[in-house]
């Protein structure tokens, strides 16, 4: 009898212990930022309890797996890579813990390229980075060091461009067409490589003739080695139904004049034409007819190209008559060279508003510009502010060193302010920012060439930054043409939930932009949804630490979507952290302003130099955020 009651009790014990373990096993863990973009893959709650089996199905989503792309064993080799105690290492902290980003298989277009391309660029600015005195000869036997101008003369037909084009960069070209030919064409090329330049813009003129025998226009498009030539854009179009309101930096694409008279001008001159020589007359010059085409056989013009925001825009003899968006991978920061072909005698060539560095040696203010120096063991800081900018923007930075990040919170260390760069293509510019880097140490150079499409790997890579790097309480993202009232951003976040915050001009309501020739254009595979999540305008917006936590999490788990568009990105993220994680405060400010300048500003965008220069001087002479014309 007792052996029998010993057995049951045993028994009995061994249950409990049994239960007990699966109760164990059935506790919640602490969920990973991949189980919060992709929650219904996993029984976590009870609502994915309630879903039906086949709907988990279809909202599972595979992580995306690694790949080696060419050039990113030579970009993250420890042997080439500064050690952190090293002075150099500054400008690489966020590079270093890139390498599982840029390694995805859904990685983002022009990742490759812009890998491979930038271990190039890096091979040869290492080569020339050793030491000082490698570099000083360098800088003193390259002849291609980056000037504000270039003068050509004596009809040449190609000219270099030293360090690409800029903002407000400019090329005016004194000529006289020739007749004898249908016309002329002037390019602007990028830099040769072992297959044939891409033709970052194609403008091409086919002139009237003689006696306006022939229909004149003007076409622009692009021309690349891999796909062959764009979608040409004519002008005058003569295209059925409503004009194409499209614009390219406010300006239209196409003169109205031209394209209302041109046709009508052209029929005219040819039925004047037939009627003289029917009556006998001479037949008068066509350089007497009241055109409105601004290109004749024999006549001086004068037209300038010049480098807007968005695209470039043409002016002949004074007066706007085409403009040309920006296409994909063809941007003016990799404009290399100028070149015309066709009927053209040229009288001069002038480039100006070209990027130039400063000059360091010359430099009064260099120690009173420096980032004052952040330990990683202080305390954390209030605001990380990441700045996009390009290599090549030599000015636009400087501006900014010299206007609002001389603000006592940022010369303090209570606010840090970082340059986000990609590699340039142009060994010149590459070496220009490395000693750029080294004496304002303020520049996290990208491990990849600067393109567009590649914008939200900058926002990751802030964000790491602001995470693990220099801790901070908030992360703001800006641009190098911004100017930014960081004393009114950092009296707004007082009043502010600092935890779940996206702070900025935020877009509630918007649509993913289904045209091909736009510059934001979304397929429906890229985005499927018919709207936009809540996003904050790329110009300046702030995020909570959690927020960029949860991000940073979400990279190194490879469950983050990226997305090219890198402002709607952050709204996508934040989207999957409002459902997983917290409510999250949308805070809408109209004083961020995305587009120019208006009194009362907390941020103003496109902002030149010497605009944000001037706005500086106001804020200290006045003490009021007025704008300047």
């Amino acid at each position: 009898m007792k052996k029998w009651t010993g057995g049951v009790l045993i028994i009995g014990l061994a249950c409990i212990l049994l239960v007990s373990y699966s109760f164990i096993q059935k506790q919640p863990q602490k969920q990973s930022s991949y189980e919060f973009f992709h929650p219904n893959q996993k029984h976590t709650n009870s609502t994915n309890l309630e879903q039906p089996k086949e709907e988990k199905l279809q909202t599972f989503v595979k992580r995306p797996h690694l790949v080696n792309l060419d050039g990113l064993d030579y970009l993250f080799n420890s042997t080439r890579m500064p050690k952190e105690n090293e002075s150099n290492s500054k400008p690489l902290l966020a590079w270093g813990q890139m390498r599982l980003l840029l390694s995805r298989s859904d990685s983002l277009p022009m990742t490759a390229q812009g890998i491979k391309e930038a271990a190039v660029a890096w091979k040869e600015l290492h080569s020339e980075k050793i030491d000082e005195n490698r570099a000083s000869k360098f800088v003193h036997n390259n002849k291609k060091n980056c000037s504000f101008s270039v003068i050509s003369m004596n009809n040449d037909t190609s000219f270099s461009i030293p360090c690409g084009l800029i903002e407000d960069s400019s090329i005016t070209i004194i000529a006289i067409p020739d007749g004898k030919q249908d016309g002329f064409q002037i390019e602007f090329v990028g830099s040769k490589g072992k297959e044939e330049s891409d033709v970052i813009l194609n403008f091409k003129v086919v002139l009237p003739g003689n006696n306006f025998t022939k229909e004149p226009f003007i076409v622009q498009n692009t021309w690349t080695y891999e796909f062959g030539w764009g979608k040409e854009e004519k002008c005058p179009s003569h295209s059925h139904g409503s004009p194409n309101t499209a614009k390219v930096d406010g300006l239209v694409k196409c003169n109205e004049q031209l394209t209302r008279n041109s046709i009508e001008e052209s029929s005219v001159s040819k039925h004047v034409i037939v009627n003289k020589s029917m009556n006998g007359s001479d037949v008068s010059d066509h350089n007497h007819m009241d055109s409105n085409f601004p290109f004749l056989d024999g006549s001086l013009f004068t037209t300038t190209i010049w480098v807007g925001a968005e695209g470039f825009h043409a002016t002949v003899n004074g007066r706007h008559e085409t403009s040309f968006a920006y296409r994909e991978k063809l941007e003016p920061w990799l404009v290399s060279g100028v070149r015309v072909k066709g009927g053209l005698h040229i009288i001069s060539a002038l480039a100006k508003g070209l990027p130039v560095s400063e000059n360091l040696d010359m430099a009064i203010d260099l120690d009173d510009l420096k980032a004052p120096l952040i330990s990683n063991k202080s305390k954390r800081l209030v605001l990380l502010i990441g700045v996009f900018s390009s290599g090549n923007n030599f000015e636009r930075r400087m501006a900014l060193r010299r206007s609002w990040m001389k603000y006592e919170a940022v010369r303090s260390g209570v606010v840090a302010v970082r340059f986000f760069i990609g590699l340039h293509k142009n060994k010149q510019v590459n070496f220009e920012l490395w000693k750029e880097a080294q004496a304002y140490q303020d520049v996290q150079l990208m491990p990849f060439v600067d393109y567009y499409s590649l914008l939200t790997l900058k926002t990751i890579a802030i964000c790491i930054m602001g995470t693990k790097i220099f801790p901070a309480k908030y992360i703001m993202k800006t641009d190098d043409d911004a100017f930014v009232r960081v004393d009114e951003i950092l009296a707004s976040l007082k009043t502010k939930n600092p935890d779940g915050l996206l702070y900025g001009r935020v877009s509630l309501d918007s649509k993913p932009q289904r045209e091909k020739d736009n510059k934001w254009y979304i397929s429906t595979e890229e985005w499927p949804h018919e709207s936009y999540p809540p996003w904050a305008h790329g110009p300046g917006y702030v995020i909570s630490r959690d927020i960029a936590k949860f991000i940073v999490r979400g990279h190194h788990e490879r469950s983050l979507k990226l997305f090219k568009l890198e402002d709607v990105a952050m709204g996508i993220w934040i989207e999957e952290f409002k459902k997983n994680v917290r409510e999250v405060h949308y805070d809408n400010d109209e004083r961020f302003y995305n587009a120019g300048c208006e009194p009362n500003y907390i941020l103003a965008h496109y902002q030149n130099p010497r605009m944000v220069l001037c706005l500086w001087e106001k804020m200290q002479k006045e003490h009021k955020p007025d704008c300047c014309d």
